[in-house]
C-alpha cells in the first residue's frame, strides 16, 4: 500500500477518521464553509483520514436529506485547506460515472493533496438513480466489475487507459498529471461482489457498522477470504461508525442504528475492542445535534484519539 492508506491502515493497529459533513439528525441544508474549518482543525489535531460521501441525488423517499456538496469539489477543497489527513471519497459511486473521468478527478485530487488520496468506490444501491443516469440496476454487478477494471488500470503506475471502444485509428491515451504512485484503490460496501474477489482487488473493505458479535463474524469470513485470494497478504478491514458523544465521559454506550451513544470512556472502550477484534480504521459519523461539532472533535482528539494514534 502508499503510505497515506499505510497511514490510515496498519496491522495491529486501529486509526480514527472523520465523515463529512457533520450534522445534526434531519438536517438539510449545511454550511460546507464551516465544514472545511472543522475538516482544518480535525487535521491540526491528528485526526488520520476525512471521508466524504457520493450522494448524486436526494429524493424525499431517502433517509438523508442533507445536500451533499459534488464530491470532487469538496475533495479539492480539502485538499487546499488541509496538510496531514488522509482524503477518502467513501465512496465514489463507480456505477453511475465513467471510469476514466473517476481517475482524472482521482489524480486531480491526489495531486493537490500531495498524495494524500484514497480513491474508496462503491456501486450504490438505491435503484431509482440507476433509471434516472440510464442504467440497469440489474447490470449492478457486472457494471461495477467493468469499471473497476478501467479504473484499476488507470490509476496504476504506469496508468494505462483502456477505452470502450477503438479505432485502428485512435491514438494511444494516458492521463495526465503523472502520478508518482498507485491511487490505493479500497472497496467501501461489497458492490455485489464477492470477499474473495474484493481481497484479490482491492486495499482492503470498507463496511458498516455492525453490532460487536456480528462484525467479528465479518471479520472472520474477510480473513479467510484474504487467506484464500490474497496469500494471507494484508488487507485492511474499516468500519463507518455513528456517533453521539455524550457530555458526561462516564456515560454508558447505548445502541442507535449503525454506532452508539456515548461518553468517551466507553468509546475507547468499543474502539479497543474492534482493534483486538481485527478493525484496522473507524471513521466517526458524528452527529452535532446538542453538541457544537467543534466540541466533539476538541473532546475527542483530547481524550480518545491519543489511546489509538502513537
Amino acid at each position: 500500500m502508499s503510505s497515506i492508506a499505510n497511514q490510515v491502515f496498519a496491522p495491529n493497529a486501529l486509526s480514527i477518521g472523520l465523515t463529512l459533513p457533520i450534522t445534526g439528525d434531519h438536517q438539510s441544508v449545511v454550511d460546507f464553509n464551516e465544514q472545511i474549518e472543522l475538516a482544518r482543525l480535525a487535521d491540526q489535531l491528528g485526526f488520520r483520514a476525512l471521508w466524504v460521501r457520493d450522494v448524486p441525488l436526494n429524493s424525499a423517499d431517502y433517509p438523508d436529506p442533507v445536500g451533499h456538496l459534488d464530491p470532487w469539489v469538496l475533495l479539492g477543497a480539502l485538499a487546499s485547506n488541509t496538510q496531514r489527513a488522509a482524503l477518502i471519497s467513501g465512496a465514489i459511486v463507480l456505477t453511475l460515472r465513467h471510469p476514466l473521468h473517476v481517475a482524472k478527478a482521482a489524480f486531480s485530487v491526489n495531486d493537490l493533496s500531495r498524495g494524500r488520496f484514497v480513491l474508496g468506490v462503491g456501486s450504490g444501491d438505491r435503484p431509482p438513480e440507476y433509471a434516472a443516469f440510464g442504467r440497469d440496476p440489474e447490470e449492478r454487478r457486472e457494471l461495477y466489475r467493468r469499471h473497476w477494471d478501467t479504473l484499476s488500470a488507470a490509476v496504476a503506475t504506469p496508468s494505462t487507459v483502456i477505452p470502450d471502444h477503438a479505432s485502428d485509428a485512435a491514438p494511444e491515451f494516458y492521463l495526465l498529471p503523472r502520478q508518482a504512485a498507485p491511487i490505493p484503490l479500497l472497496a467501501v460496501g461489497s458492490g455485489g461482489q464477492s470477499v474473495d474477489w474484493i481481497a484479490r482487488h482491492s486495499i482492503g473493505w470498507m463496511t458498516y457498522h455492525r453490532e460487536p458479535q456480528a462484525q467479528r463474524g465479518r471479520y472472520s469470513m474477510w480473513r479467510a477470504a484474504v487467506e484464500r485470494a490474497a496469500g494471507g497478504a494484508f488487507r485492511a478491514f474499516g468500519v463507518a461508525m455513528r456517533l453521539e458523544l455524550a457530555d458526561d465521559p462516564a456515560e454508558p454506550a447505548h445502541e442507535l442504528a449503525l454506532g452508539y451513544r456515548t461518553g468517551h470512556r466507553a468509546l475507547i472502550d468499543i474502539l479497543q475492542r474492534m482493534r483486538d477484534n481485527g478493525t484496522h480504521h473507524v471513521t466517526l459519523n458524528v452527529t452535532s445535534e446538542r453538541r457544537p461539532a467543534r466540541d466533539i472533535i476538541e473532546e475527542l482528539a483530547a481524550s480518545v484519539l491519543p489511546q489509538f494514534h502513537h
